[in-house]
C-alpha cells in the first residue's frame, strides 16, 4: 500500500460526464442521474483500502445528512480488479450492501472516468457546485488510519455547509491520503 495524496484537480473544472453501471442496481448510471440541485459530492473509493475502511461508516453519514438537503452523492471504483479482485464488481455489491451504501456505488473498469478526474487514491473527494464546477477537492477530514483523531468528515461537512450558507470555501483545501489507485 502506497500511501498516495489526490491530486487536487484545479478548482472551476467542470465535472467530467460518465455513464457507468451501478453494481448495487446492475443499472447504468450517469453523472446528470446523481446530480444535486445543490451540488454533486464525487468520491473515488474501493472495498480493500484501509483508508476507505477507517471512513465508510462517516461517508455513510454524511450523504445521509446532506443528500436531503439537495446534494447529490454517487462512489467509484477504479481499481484494477484483475490484481485486486476484492474490488471486483461482486465484492462491491457486497460491500455496499454492508455498509448500507445510500449513493450508487460504480465501477469504472476501463479507469476512464478516475483519469478524467485525475483521481489519484482512495479515499478521493470532489465537490460540485449546482452548475457541475469543482469547488472543493481533497480530504474527508484529518483523521487516518493510526493517528488517533477521530473520523468526523469535518472537511466536506465544511464545504458542504459553505453551499448551503452562500458562504465562499476555504482556499486552504489540503489533499486526501490514501493508497493510490491500481492503474492497469
Amino acid at each position: 500500500m502506497a500511501l498516495t495524496p489526490s491530486n487536487m484537480l484545479p478548482l472551476g473544472t467542470k465535472a467530467p460526464d460518465f455513464v457507468l453501471i451501478d453494481t448495487i442496481t446492475n443499472k447504468p448510471v450517469s453523472l446528470q442521474k446523481v446530480r444535486g440541485e445543490k451540488g454533486t459530492v464525487v468520491m473515488f473509493i474501493c472495498n480493500h483500502c484501509p483508508y476507505v475502511k477507517h471512513v465508510n461508516e462517516e461517508i455513510v453519514r454524511v450523504c445521509n445528512d446532506y443528500r436531503v438537503t439537495g446534494f447529490g452523492f454517487v462512489a467509484i471504483n477504479s481499481n484494477d480488479v484483475e490484481n485486486y479482485p476484492e474490488d471486483a464488481p461482486d465484492k462491491m455489491w457486497e460491500t455496499a450492501r454492508k455498509h448500507s451504501y445510500p449513493f450508487p456505488y460504480l465501477f469504472d473498469e476501463d479507469q476512464e472516468v478516475a483519469k478524467a478526474y485525475d483521481a489519484a487514491c482512495t479515499p478521493d473527494f470532489y465537490l460540485f457546485d449546482q452548475d457541475l464546477k469543482l469547488i472543493y477537492r481533497g480530504q474527508l477530514d484529518n483523521s487516518r488510519p493510526g493517528n488517533s483523531i477521530p473520523v468526523n468528515g469535518r472537511d466536506l461537512r465544511e464545504a458542504l455547509d459553505n453551499v448551503l450558507n452562500n458562504s465562499p470555501q476555504r482556499e486552504d483545501q489540503k489533499p486526501s491520503m490514501g493508497c493510490n489507485i491500481k492503474w492497469k
